[in-house]
């Protein structure tokens, strides 16, 4: 008589062999944490170079090695296991406190910034090396921030491994973070001339348009000072609009973009709580156009008031950059759109705020030959696309119609193809004709 075996069902994504090590990378990940807390007290102050390496460096070298065990783990595929239970990606007590956390951040950088003295002192070593002189609080934030977008990055490369698409967006992502945002601006400083980010320009960065900046930029950087006016212009004027009518708006907010950067590889874990409502995409449109009138606006003041020498407009145009500079720059994009990511995930600030986003999503929708299409045929309303979707666009319903998706907002980071189990969804770049397929 034949006796068959059953092999016990295995469950993917947890290995037991392996669990000693990713403990050891979370204490690794949890020692150098421990260490910024010291530096706090300004105890590192004494051995600054000691202290950076235990802090920055065992996170790094901690959470690498977490994501490495992780891919050897389980087989290529996206693990989303229990996203809706979880804690932190849940809108639970952690993930609050990690809000508050990440916003008292925030506050304390943009007006309390002496109590984060002892942390800037902390990257002193880094700051001397890259800029030839001592750290202040934004070098401080771009450490934070460019640390931050490599080591998500590395998990996002684990995470969607399969992926050809998601790997080469999240080495691009850490590529311009770290070069155009980090090493590049830091190399401007020690040769003497201005802080430039080449990958950042008007609207987004609305003070390179500024008559004052324009001055100081010419003043201060000479033939370099010329050229970072003529990039800035010709990345606007020309780049924009050609790249995005081949790519759509995903060169940039997916590709090159250091906000978007962030939100796609540290705000990968809370993708799933953008607000999907009928409501939250009316109040987008209108927040969003907003902004960008009111960053056109501010910039045609200050020209007007620049070439009368300040006698039309006098002081109204400088409150107008100021209050922009307030409300736009460090509380929308700076305290809500970081410090909100574990509530209302992580497209708050290019969903409702950024001015480049809505100049972009104008030409994508109207000019560019990229769209998302669709086989409604395959679709089996699964719902992964829409939920997914850190834009709040509900993909499914595109999706059951067979309907092309060419939504101004849609950033093109191709999740929502990703995570399709039927292949029913395509990031393409087709000629125009075509490209509005109303289904009734």
């Amino acid at each position: 008589m034949n006796i068959i075996q059953i092999e016990p069902y295995k469950v993917y994504g947890h290995n037991k062999n392996l669990e000693f090590l990713k403990k050891l990378g979370l204490t690794t990940i949890g020692i150098g944490f421990l260490f910024f807390m010291i530096s706090l007290t300004g105890v590192s102050n004494r051995q600054t170079l000691l202290f950076f390496f235990l802090s920055f460096g065992l996170l790094t070298a901690g959470s690498i090695f977490y994501f490495t065990i992780q891919i050897k783990e389980a087989p290529a595929g996206i693990k989303n296991n229990r996203i809706f239970f979880d804690a932190l990606t849940s809108r639970k007590a952690i993930a609050w406190l990690l809000g508050i956390v990440l916003t008292g951040f925030y506050v304390l950088l943009y007006w309390f910034p002496e109590t984060l003295q002892n942390l800037v002192n902390l990257v002193n070593p880094l700051s001397y090396t890259l800029r030839g002189t001592a750290a202040d609080r934004w070098f401080l934030y771009g450490s934070f921030y460019t640390t931050a977008v490599i080591i998500m990055a590395i998990r996002m490369i684990a995470k969607y491994r399969h992926n050809r698409y998601q790997i080469i967006r999240s080495v691009s992502v850490s590529f311009f973070q770290l070069a155009f945002s980090f090493i590049i601006p830091g190399i401007l400083v020690s040769l003497n001339k201005p802080e430039f980010y080449f990958n950042y320009f008007w609207p987004l960065k609305f003070q390179y348009l500024f008559p004052d900046e324009i001055k100081y930029l010419t003043s201060s950087g000479g033939a370099l000072g010329y050229f970072m006016i003529f990039w800035g212009a010709a990345m606007f004027v020309i780049a924009t609009p050609v790249l995005t009518y081949f790519f759509g708006k995903r060169w940039y907010c997916s590709w090159v973009c250091g906000c978007g950067g962030l939100a796609e590889t540290a705000g990968d874990l809370f993708r799933q709580n953008s607000d999907k409502s009928l409501k939250a995409w009316k109040l987008e449109r209108i927040s969003i156009h907003s902004v960008l009138i009111f960053v056109v606006v501010t910039t045609s003041l200050l020209w007007i008031n620049s070439a009368s020498n300040g006698k039309v407009l006098g002081t109204v145009s400088q409150g107008f950059a100021e209050w922009y500079g307030f409300i736009i720059g460090a509380l929308f994009s700076g305290i809500i759109g970081v410090g909100f990511y574990p509530i209302f995930g992580s497209r708050v600030w290019c969903r409702f705020g950024c001015p480049m986003a809505a100049t972009l999503g104008m030409l994508q929708k109207y000019f560019s030959r990229f769209r998302i299409t669709t086989n409604g045929g395959q679709c089996i309303s699964c719902g992964n696309c829409s939920t997914y979707c850190e834009m709040g666009i509900d993909v499914k319903s595109y999706a059951q119609r067979g309907q092309n998706i060419i939504r101004s907002s849609c950033v093109g980071c191709g999740i929502c193809a990703a995570v399709c189990p039927r292949g029913v969804l395509k990031l393409e770049n087709l000629p125009r004709e075509g490209k509005y397929n109303q289904v009734d």
